[in-house]
C-alpha cells in the first residue's frame, strides 16, 4: 500500500466513524443473517430492529455450515442469554429506575426494593449475567445474579437524580477494582497474541520496553474477578511473572507451596515468586 492509499484509507475510516457507520464483510453479513434466524434472537431484539437489520440482509445467503460441520461428544452448554437483558437495558437507556423482586443467595425470596440499573457484567468464569444496581433505600451498590431476579418493573425518575447516583457507582466501583502488571518473559514474545487472548475479557494495557525486549500487561478488573485471573496465570504458566499486584503474588506463591508440599518439595529452595 503506497501512501496515497493510506491517506485515502485514513480518511474513509475516519468519516466512517464521525457518522457511525461500520462496515461489515459479506462473510459477516451472512453470519449475522444465520444469528439472526435463531430463536434467541426474537428476545434479544425488538421486532423493528429484527426487521430492519433482515432487510438489510435479504440478499445475503446464509453458508450451509450443518453439513459441513459436525461436532461430536460436545460438553453440554448452558443457555447464556437472559430474557431480562432487554428489559434491563431499555430502563438504563431511558435512565430510569426500577422496582426489583429477587432472591437472596439461599434462595429466599425478598420483598421488593427500589433502585437504579448501572451496569450489565458477564462473568467468563461463571459464565452468568450479573446486575451492578443501586439500592435507594440502603444507599449501597448491589450486585445480583440475573438468574435471581424475579421481575422488574421500571419506575419514572426525575432527571437530576440519575446522574449523581451514577457517578456514586462509579466511585464505589472503582474503589474494589484492581490493578495487576503481568510480564511476558522476553523467550515467548512470539506467543503475545495467545496470552493476550487469555486475558481478552479485561481491561489492559500493553507495553513494550525496547531495551528489554519485554511486553509488559496492565490488567485493570474487578475484585471479584481475581480469581479468574488466577486461574489464567496458572494456564499461561512460565511464560508469565506477576510484577505487580501484591494479593495475586500472594496466592500465586501459597497455591504452588501447597502444590510442592504434596510432593514432599520445599518451596523457599525453588525461589517461588
Amino acid at each position: 500500500m503506497n501512501l496515497f492509499e493510506k491517506i485515502f484509507s485514513y480518511q474513509l475510516a475516519s468519516r466512517l466513524e464521525e457518522t457511525a457507520t461500520y462496515t461489515l464483510t459479506s462473510q459477516e453479513r451472512a453470519w449475522l443473517k444465520m444469528m439472526l434466524e435463531q430463536p434467541a434472537a426474537a428476545h434479544a431484539l425488538d421486532l423493528q430492529t429484527l426487521h430492519k437489520i433482515g432487510d438489510c440482509l435479504l440478499e445475503e445467503e446464509i453458508p450451509q455450515l450443518q453439513q459441513a460441520l459436525t461436532e461430536k461428544a460436545g460438553s453440554a452448554a448452558g443457555q447464556t442469554y437472559s430474557p431480562l437483558l432487554r428489559p434491563l437495558r431499555l430502563i438504563m437507556r431511558r435512565r430510569q429506575s426500577m422496582e426489583i423482586r429477587r432472591l437472596n443467595k439461599h434462595g429466599q425470596l425478598i420483598l421488593s426494593q427500589y433502585g437504579v440499573p448501572w451496569k450489565l457484567e458477564f462473568s467468563m468464569a461463571r459464565r452468568e449475567w450479573y446486575l451492578l444496581w443501586y439500592n435507594m433505600r440502603t444507599r449501597a451498590a448491589m450486585t445480583t445474579r440475573l438468574v435471581h431476579i424475579q421481575s422488574i418493573t421500571e419506575i419514572p425518575l426525575p432527571p437530576d437524580q440519575y446522574e449523581p447516583i451514577c457517578q456514586r457507582m462509579q466511585d464505589i466501583c472503582s474503589v474494589e477494582r484492581q490493578e495487576a502488571v503481568i510480564q511476558l518473559l522476553p523467550m515467548y514474545n512470539m506467543e503475545l497474541t495467545r496470552i493476550l487472548h487469555a486475558f481478552s475479557c479485561f481491561d489492559k494495557r500493553v507495553e513494550f520496553v525496547e531495551q528489554e525486549q519485554t511486553y509488559y500487561i496492565y490488567l485493570n478488573f474487578a475484585g471479584n474477578e481475581s480469581e479468574y485471573v488466577l486461574n489464567r496465570l496458572r494456564f499461561l504458566g512460565k511464560r508469565v511473572r506477576v510484577i505487580e499486584g501484591d494479593h495475586l503474588k500472594r496466592r500465586m506463591h501459597d497455591t504452588a507451596t501447597r502444590a510442592l508440599a504434596r510432593y514432599g518439595q520445599n518451596a523457599d529452595r525453588h525461589d517461588i515468586d
